[in-house]
């Protein structure tokens, strides 16, 4: 009778700690984007199981975007653009850790040069996930470069399938970012402007939570940030050993155009000039509640 009720005992504890175990899980959603493979890296690292972090590789902004709004995920990686739609009905929704400034990573791209565009008279066909902040640089470029009175033919797909575009007899632009862009200039779409000085547009890539759920998993996500920080001091030692790592998130890039890439983004996880700081805050992007 003791041995049952023992056992009994050893049985409810393992289902309880189980049950605890899996309560405390965190998922984070993440796009495939070269500011984000710091966390691929310790994933693959075997970092986050530890932390019992889960993170879920998304091909689209927007997707990942209402993945976290449906409440299938804790956090989410995204842009100023991102964070700016949520808080409307998210209140305590926030920043807590970044990652990089896109300089020169997000991209437009195009079958013509920027002479033709404007001489144009047909429609341009414009393939951008409309619900992200593509349609925030496209607005950026079309202004900047006067091709606002233009016929826009907006067609929404993830990025995906814009990276799997065939070169178009259509006069044709493309809003994207690494490393779909690399697969583009395969196909033969060149690159028109970008983030790097051509537009004025400021992209912080940040992940976001709210101030509640960090708070119940500040020492989770405070350790998180230390292996981030890890992750990018390992790909400035050795960025072989990096891209190795990371390599089945990067759509079969080569470590050239991996390295090539990594001139596109500024990292800013451990430090931020005051100019960015300023223009941040302009921006209506709160510093007060990230982890440093």
């Amino acid at each position: 009778m003791f041995l049952r009720i023992l056992v009994g005992f050893i049985l409810l504890f393992c289902i309880t700690a189980c049950s605890n175990s899996y309560d405390n899980r965190i998922k984070i959603s993440a796009t495939t984007w070269i500011g984000y493979t710091p966390l691929f890296y310790a994933q693959e690292k075997g970092w986050l199981e530890p932390l019992n972090i889960k993170l879920l590789n998304i091909t689209s902004l927007a997707e990942n975007m209402y993945i976290y709004q449906a409440g299938n995920a804790d956090a989410y990686t995204g842009t100023q653009y991102e964070y700016s739609i949520l808080k409307k009905d998210m209140r305590s929704l926030q920043p807590i850790m970044v990652f990089d400034r896109s300089n020169g990573g997000d991209i437009i791209m195009s079958n013509l040069s920027l002479d033709a565009l404007q001489d144009l008279d047909e429609p341009i066909d414009v393939y951008l996930e409309m619900d992200s902040i593509n349609s925030v640089l496209l607005e950026d470029f079309l202004h900047n470069y006067g091709l606002e009175d233009k016929k826009i033919h907006y067609i929404n797909e993830d990025q995906i399938t814009i990276g799997e575009l065939k070169m178009s007899k259509k006069p044709t632009l493309i809003v994207t970012y690494i490393p779909y862009n690399i697969i583009l200039e395969q196909e033969g779409y060149k690159e028109i402007a970008s983030t790097k000085g051509s537009l004025s547009l400021l992209v912080v890539d940040a992940m976001f939570t709210t101030r509640e759920t960090y708070e119940e998993h500040k020492e989770q996500f405070d350790r998180l940030k230390e292996r981030v920080d890890e992750a990018i001091e390992a790909l400035k030692k050795d960025p072989k050993e990096f891209y190795k790592t990371v390599n089945p998130y990067l759509l079969e890039i080569t470590y050239e155009e991996f390295i090539a890439s990594l001139g596109d983004v500024e990292w800013i996880n451990t430090e931020m000039n005051r100019e960015l700081e300023a223009r941040l805050r302009d921006a209506s992007f709160p510093l007060e509640g990230l982890i440093r």
